[in-house]
């Protein structure tokens, strides 16, 4: 039997050589062994899929998640903590800023309808602006004028917010200021209760003129993480304690006094709110009503 050989006679050239005695047998290896990938086996070569990559996490809901936190003195401070695609937005009251602001803001003293909607939570604002103890500024209209080195809480346009020293890094570069209030200096600073969280006389007269009183504070963590800390009995530095247990590394003390310390939540945006500090005196729909004093409003 004549069969063909494919003979290489150098690279890139071959030809054909008649072969006698070939039998089926031998034309089955070599077909076998053409089938057969370079340098292996036939059953060497297998198609490996790459696994298929992991679905991306659904990103957090906005959310307050409240827990307490007893100080060594034994007063227990309310913690709420907001996370999430949360948004931040000032809003005037009637009497503090008062006319000055109403007459060019858009946020006043009640949360309107659409913001109801979408109201995660609230809480007060800081000391009255005739004390002097910090500018005011409301979707870019400066009410009150803004101290260097003074504690602010920072809004911008997006309602994003951030926590410091006003001038010493805040705000960002490259961040559009819409909203600033300021009160005092700073309680925490880099993780740690700032010296001064441990005079209490410099955190504001109190009624009685006693230490521990109704007293807030808000704070920012590592994450940008807005924590809010509230009690109606305890100190300044009970409040920088419980925000640095939360993870704060800058924080403000906002209003004292048991009419003003105020925290408002709801389970979700737009659900019913809750009055969120034990024994508060307002009422949990004060910020829906109407009220006298600026606050902070929470949207998710």
């Amino acid at each position: 039997m004549r069969c063909a050989r494919v003979v290489p006679l150098w690279a890139g050239l071959t030809v054909l050589v008649a072969v006698t005695g070939c039998s089926a047998t031998g034309s089955a290896v070599q077909s076998k062994l053409a089938a057969q990938p370079p340098g292996g086996h036939a059953n060497a070569s297998r198609t490996h899929h790459a696994p298929p990559s992991p679905s991306p996490s659904p990103p957090p809901p906005p959310q307050v998640t409240l827990s307490s936190f007893r100080a060594a003195d034994g007063t227990v401070i309310t913690l709420a903590r907001f996370s999430g695609p949360v948004t931040y937005r000032l809003h005037s009251g009637s009497a503090d800023p008062g006319g000055s602001a109403l007459s060019v803001v858009q946020a006043g003293p009640a949360v309107p309808a659409w913001e109801q909607h979408v109201l995660l939570a609230a809480f007060n604002g800081g000391f009255l602006l005739s004390t002097a103890t910090g500018g005011y500024e409301q979707e870019g209209h400066v009410i009150v004028p803004l101290r260097p080195g003074l504690a602010s809480l920072v809004i911008d346009a997006a309602g994003h917010a951030q926590i410091g020293a006003w001038g010493d890094g805040l705000p960002a570069p490259g961040r559009a200021v819409y909203s600033v209030r300021q009160n005092l200096g700073l309680l925490v600073s880099g993780g740690s209760p700032t010296s001064s969280a441990s005079d209490w006389p410099v955190w504001g007269a109190t009624l009685g003129g006693g230490e521990f009183v109704a007293r807030s504070a808000l704070g920012q963590t590592a994450s940008g993480d807005l924590v809010f800390a509230g009690s109606m009995s305890t100190s300044p530095a009970d409040l920088a304690a419980a925000l640095v247990s939360a993870g704060v590394v800058a924080a403000m003390e906002l209003d004292i006094n048991p009419e003003w310390v105020q925290l408002d939540t709801a389970s979700q945006p737009g659900g019913q709110l809750s009055a969120a500090i034990k024994g508060q005196n307002r009422p949990a729909d004060q910020y829906l009503v109407g009220w006298a004093r600026d606050f902070i409003t929470v949207l998710g």
